[in-house]
């Protein structure tokens, strides 16, 4: 019996050895294990699918807005925008105030803007409300909100005065992460 050879099956002898020597070198060499505190972190980071940006149409609140998109963007989060007016005390919550409200319409369309460059979904709403904080602490109550970014110019003073009243008390209100992007 004569044994011939063919390109053709020396070509696929070459190919399954060739490929059973990776599939082996993979098998034998597995990554580095992640470790446990990473992993949750990255887990908790992909859940994020909705962030809430309160906006107040001031450049550090602007670029509260382009953070938000930023930190969004892997997961192709919603990003819920949200001007508060706060009425005083001494009017009724359904007191008329055009002025505020066509503000606050101007101030969400600027901010959906910059949202849309970023090709993420924007959500916007006008909120009325006594504290503009316990409106927003509301807000992620009720819709289960993963994350708010609050764009922020520290004041100018003491170490008490660096936030305003509303991130303070956002700070202690809050169920759920916050980030604080403070522009000096």
């Amino acid at each position: 019996m004569i044994l011939e050879i063919h390109p053709t099956g020396v070509f696929i002898a070459l190919f399954f050895f060739v490929t059973m020597s990776s599939l082996l070198w993979w098998m034998l060499h597995p990554p580095k294990p992640v470790p446990l505190i990473a992993a949750k972190v990255r887990r908790a980071v992909d859940a994020i699918k909705t962030i809430l940006v309160p906006t107040t149409g001031t450049e550090y609140s602007n670029r509260g807005i382009e953070l938000a998109c930023r930190l969004g963007k892997e997961q192709s989060a919603l990003v819920l925008l949200v001007s508060i007016i706060e009425i005083p005390l001494s009017l009724p919550l359904g007191a008329l105030m055009p002025d505020q409200e066509q503000k606050a319409e101007e101030i969400l369309s600027r901010g959906k803007e910059i949202v849309e460059t970023h090709n993420l979904i924007a959500e916007t709403r006008t909120e009325r409300a006594r504290y503009a904080a316990e409106k927003i602490a509301d807000i992620v109550r009720k819709e289960g909100i993963e994350l708010v970014v609050l764009g922020i110019k520290p004041k100018l003073g003491g170490i008490e005065n660096v936030i305003g009243r509303t991130t303070e008390m956002l700070l202690q209100k809050l169920p759920c992460e916050i980030i604080i992007d403070a522009q000096l």
